[in-house]
């Protein structure tokens, strides 16, 4: 029995390869100049290269006396350089877009005001001021000069205005004063421009579609009022819609400080409790595909309500391949599912592929579909099943993050690993709680008063859950050792795997 490892479906894994190395390496280098233009295109010379070599040594006849293993190389080498060529290509254009500068018209010492349309909803921040990402239409310097400007900023608001600002929501179109200033790009937006606003005009209102969903977000935000529901009311919005304008300060910096923070992200877990109720109520009455289609259009719907989160989009993104995969369409291989997710989220959105967000949610998917999943074949049968499959997948997830996270933060918080074992349930019974009580909120406030007192105890078991595991020192060391321990656990892990598999194939079969 010939053992073999991590052997990907389709090509897909080697086009995301490219991409990495391209837009994440080679780019950055192009664009701070450290690279000329040639050097940057070099591993695609390369990689041509290559392929001719491969194609001219797959044209030699091949003798009776060649390994199968050689003769499957040479055919196959080929179409993988291919991939790994095209993705190179692919993430060099990504990377070209996020480059797209700010045109101010204007000399940037001398803008005094600016106009144009919010490209996101705006979020609370610290003091209670707004922040929001504008697309540029026009500034005003100082003499009260105008001129035409272009390009994407971030604008901070001031508190007063934060009200209205959210009741007109995103695709509005605005003008506000103030003062431009140097910053760090938000989500790789704005160039690292910000502008500072001291008054707020609304020039025009949303189109209708955008109004209608403003609309409902804030009449979903309403209902969950922590003036009606406590604490707990704070937490739904943001587990439900990525809202975090109302959720407790305390709760938000215990989840933190658990290693837990990625709990109330809206990500992959959060789209699979919304999933599982789909299909609960929609797989007896309609069957299995066409549950799945309508649950496909249900989650671009709510994706539509929430508004772009890159770890929400991926998420979604993977169910909608799913569902292809499930009509026949696509291969059910969900590691070549993520891959495509991969590809087709950064060309559509490359600068979404700057954010720390999007860069963690895929490597954690990545970590749990590998690691994780060769941690469970290794530890299948001394390990409870019901612990096993969540530890696992934490593993997976933490081991392929700590690195990023390391040189993001610089402090790891294994404790994570654990305290997520509990919270992940119980936050999960939370999210369904929640959205029974909007249900039945919409039908009768009497009703759905009813679950007030469970949500709370809930609500307060989590609240001291988080702040116990966090009680727990994060673990501070270099981040580049930090890097290394991971690749050497996953090196292990992978060799721990290869020598169970190994010893399974010499068993000799029962007679």
């Amino acid at each position: 029995m010939r053992i073999q490892m991590l052997r990907p479906q389709t090509h897909t894994l080697y086009t995301v390869c490219g991409m990495v190395l391209s837009f994440y390496c080679l780019f950055p280098l192009y664009r701070s100049k450290q690279i000329s233009i040639t050097l940057l295109f070099m591993p695609v010379l390369v990689s041509v290269a290559i392929l001719c070599l491969f194609r001219v040594l797959a044209s030699y006849p091949l003798t009776g006396d060649e390994r199968p293993e050689t003769v499957r190389l040479l055919r196959s080498a080929p179409s993988k350089v291919t991939a790994f060529a095209v993705g190179l290509v692919l993430g060099i254009g990504a990377g070209a877009k996020t480059t797209a500068g700010v045109g101010f018209g204007v000399p940037e010492n001398t803008v005094q005001g600016i106009t144009g349309t919010l490209l996101e909803d705006p979020r609370v921040v610290s003091g209670g001021r707004a922040m929001a990402a504008i697309s540029l239409k026009t500034v005003t310097g100082s003499g009260g000069i105008r001129a035409t400007a272009g390009g994407e900023i971030t604008v901070f608001f001031p508190e007063e205005s934060t009200g209205r600002l959210q009741e007109f929501g995103r695709g509005s179109q605005i003008a506000a004063g103030g003062y431009l200033r140097r910053g760090t790009p938000v989500s790789g937006l704005g160039g690292g421009y910000l502008f500072s606003a001291d008054s707020l005009h609304i020039i025009k209102p949303a189109p209708p579609l955008e109004r209608f969903r403003t609309g409902l977000r804030l009449s979903i935000i309403r209902r969950f009022s922590r003036d009606k529901n406590g604490l707990w009311g704070g937490l739904s919005p943001a587990l439900l819609l990525g809202i975090r304008d109302n959720l407790d300060s305390g709760l938000a910096a215990s989840y933190r400080d658990a290693g837990c923070s990625y709990i109330l992200a809206l990500s992959g877990m959060h789209l699979a409790v919304l999933a599982a109720l789909i299909s609960l109520l929609l797989k007896k009455p309609l069957g299995l595909r066409p549950a799945a289609v309508t649950g496909g259009v249900i989650v671009i719907a709510y994706c539509l309500l929430v508004g772009p989160l890159p770890s929400l989009y991926r998420a979604a993104l993977m169910y909608l391949l799913g569902v292809l995969a499930m009509l026949g369409m696509l291969k059910r291989d969900p590691f070549s599912l993520l891959c495509t997710a991969f590809i087709i989220q950064l060309m559509v959105a490359p600068r979404a592929g700057l954010s720390l967000s999007f860069i963690l949610s895929y490597l954690a998917l990545a970590g749990i579909l590998t690691v994780g999943v060769m941690f469970g074949r290794i530890f299948r049968g001394r390990i409870p099943g019901f612990l096993l499959l969540p530890f696992s997948a934490s593993l997976g997830a933490f081991i392929a993050t700590a690195g990023v996270t390391a040189f993001s933060f610089g402090v790891l918080r294994p404790v994570g690993l654990i305290a997520g074992l509990v919270l992940v349930p119980l936050t999960t019974v939370f999210m369904i709680g929640s959205i029974a009580w909007l249900v039945l909120d919409l039908i009768s406030p009497v009703v759905s008063s009813l679950l007030n007192w469970p949500l709370s105890l809930l609500y307060a078991v989590m609240d001291k859950t988080a702040a116990s595991a966090a009680c727990v020192p994060g673990l501070e060391a270099n981040p580049h050792l930090i890097l290394w321990v991971s690749l050497a656990l996953t090196a292990l892990t992978v060799w721990c795997d290869f020598r169970r598999r190994m010893a399974a194939s010499r068993l000799d079969p029962f007679e």
